[in-house]
């Protein structure tokens, strides 16, 4: 079968948004000093009198509250503290481990206090459905995005995309190379998805991928409830949130997640002296972005931008490549001259090509899943 490259595979066309998934307290320095209203209404850095002022005004609010980045998830521990010390603003980083859907009731529950979001990365369907909650911006590089990849005033734009993967601990269980093993009562209380498929997007895309692993396609997701069904009957399935802590501690021995967790999963177990293994199954490889959003009610509205235009540069864009995850201007940088060739050269290959659920797929599996998941793991 071809082999492609994961960069190349995922930023040679522009992809339909689709399904995915993610993954403190505020305050800080007051923004008596910045003009609030002004930076909550502003569409781009021109605005509010070019990048000078969005980051004077950025350090007189002087924090940003960001929610549901891991700091081993896509390499945001890097970019969160690269941030901090680019421009001195403190970065709180609320609920990591939140799901999308979880983001967005956080929004919710802390609007107009300095608790709140004020930015989101979130799966699409969570996207779709909370456009009210975003405030237009198109950062410096918005008109180099794909028109496919961003909503066309900026509420939210593709941000990095990743292969589905199996990973898991081959000290402790061998060698896997196929779903079918999994059933093996060497599993026990093993296997887990990163989330509920209806509310995070990695589990959503961990189901696709089993899905159409086992025979299913973007259209027909009986084949994925009845391969988790089984995987349930067998008792392989692990239910419990997982985390870094989970999967070191051993209680999530086999782990369905984006390659660019895996990258940092094997890192961390090898200085542990575990070896961590990935693989993709036959005719299950899914790929999709997450995606960028501002809140219109961020309590640090210039922070929220500035954080959006580092994430957009060349050294947030490299800093996803690092962490094993394709940035929306891999490509562009690429042509640039701007891409970190030696860390992109360590992106998965993967055999196949990749598939993405178009929006009205992603909707339908999605209520595919409220209404059948929760009996399928009973």
């Amino acid at each position: 079968m071809k082999k492609t490259s994961l960069a190349f595979a995922a930023v040679a066309s522009a992809m339909a948004l689709v399904l995915t998934g993610c993954g403190g307290s505020g305050g800080g320095a007051s923004t008596a000093a910045v003009d609030a209203a002004k930076f909550k209404t502003a569409t781009s850095a021109a605005d509010v009198g070019g990048m000078d002022a969005l980051v004077a005004a950025a350090k007189a609010e002087g924090t940003i509250n960001v929610i549901a980045l891991p700091d081993d998830w896509a390499n945001y521990g890097q970019i969160k503290k690269e941030f901090a010390a680019k421009y001195g603003i403190k970065v709180n980083s609320i609920l990591p481990d939140a799901s999308s859907k979880e983001e967005i009731d956080a929004a919710d529950k802390n609007k107009g206090t300095t608790n709140a979001p004020d930015v989101f990365d979130l799966g699409a369907a969570v996207t779709l459905a909370s456009t009210d909650r975003f405030a237009p911006y198109k950062v410096a590089a918005f008109d180099k995005i794909p028109a496919g990849n961003k909503e066309a005033t900026g509420l939210w734009v593709n941000d990095y995309t990743g292969i589905m993967s199996v990973g898991y601990n081959a000290t402790k269980f061998g060698e896997i190379t196929s779903l079918d093993q999994l059933t093996d009562p060497k599993f026990k209380g093993q296997v887990a998805f990163n989330g509920k498929p209806a509310e995070a997007g990695a589990a959503f895309n961990g189901f696709l991928m089993v899905n159409n692993a086992n025979g299913g396609t973007l259209d027909n997701l009986q084949p994925g409830i009845d391969w988790v069904k089984k995987l349930k009957a067998a008792g392989s399935l692990n239910l419990a949130d997982v985390t870094a802590g989970t999967i070191d501690a051993g209680q999530h021995g086999v782990v369905f997640d984006w390659s660019y967790n895996q990258v940092a999963t094997t890192t961390r177990l090898k200085a542990k002296g575990v070896d961590w293994k990935v693989f993709v199954p036959a005719k299950g490889e899914i790929a999709s972005y997450y995606n960028q959003a501002v809140s219109k009610d961020a309590p640090h509205p210039a922070a929220a931008r500035l954080f959006e235009e580092y994430l957009y540069s060349a050294a947030g864009q490299n800093a996803w490549v690092k962490g094993g995850a394709s940035p929306i201007l891999f490509a562009q940088m690429k042509a640039d001259g701007t891409l970190d060739a030696a860390a992109a050269a360590n992106l998965p290959v993967v055999a196949g090509t990749p598939q993405t659920p178009t929006s009205a797929q992603a909707t339908a599996a999605n209520a595919f899943l409220k209404a059948n998941w929760d009996a399928a793991v009973a």
